[in-house]
């Protein structure tokens, strides 16, 4: 599986390392984060994006100006892309098909090319508009799934919880894993 990952500059950041972290060594990922996920990583966690991806193998790390890259192009086969978190700066430009860098230009790829893609916004409250952006891309069949909570599989510590979000967009994108107990 070719996964393409876009961590943009919402708060949360982190999260979006964590997934790349615990994704299985046969997803091939295609990783985009943007120079404000960057600042929001150094601001928030003190960490450097080089920290996490770079031990990974079977990873390929665009900058959000290279507009080069493969992931930039249909004829580049990937299989699904998550954007975790999505800004709401994000979320507006690809709700009206604005590409004017490496996440946007990836998504509108994959959209045209009817790819799976999940977006992840962190934003709390939200707006009218970025709610009518989110029913918008729904309607245009992308899964919008914010980092959410739920209780039932007890989690009981940060890196609990975490793992239970990241399993749910592993989930969504059907990638094997065991990181929360499900409901029986």
């Amino acid at each position: 599986m070719k996964l393409v990952i876009a961590i943009t500059g919402a708060s949360g950041s982190k999260l979006g390392l964590k997934f790349i972290q615990k994704l299985p060594s046969y997803v091939e990922v295609h990783a985009v984060i943007s120079n404000s996920a960057k600042k929001a990583l150094k601001l928030e966690e003190n960490l450097s994006v080089k920290d996490f991806i770079n031990q990974r193998e079977n990873s390929y790390i665009y900058k959000e100006n290279q507009i080069e890259a493969p992931i930039s192009s249909g004829s580049f086969k990937t299989d699904k892309m998550i954007i975790l978190p999505c800004s709401m700066n994000t979320l507006a430009k690809c709700a009206v098909g604005i590409s004017d860098n490496l996440v946007t230009r990836a998504f509108t790829v994959m959209l045209k090319e009817k790819r799976e893609v999940v977006l992840a916004p962190r934003e709390m409250p939200l707006s009218t508009i970025a709610l009518e952006n989110m029913l918008k891309l729904s309607r245009l069949g992308i899964t919008i799934a914010p980092p959410t909570l739920a209780y039932y599989s007890k989690q009981d510590s940060l890196e609990m919880m975490e793992d239970f979000m990241i399993g749910k967009w592993f989930d969504l994108l059907k990638i094997e894993h065991n990181l929360y107990k499900r409901w029986e």
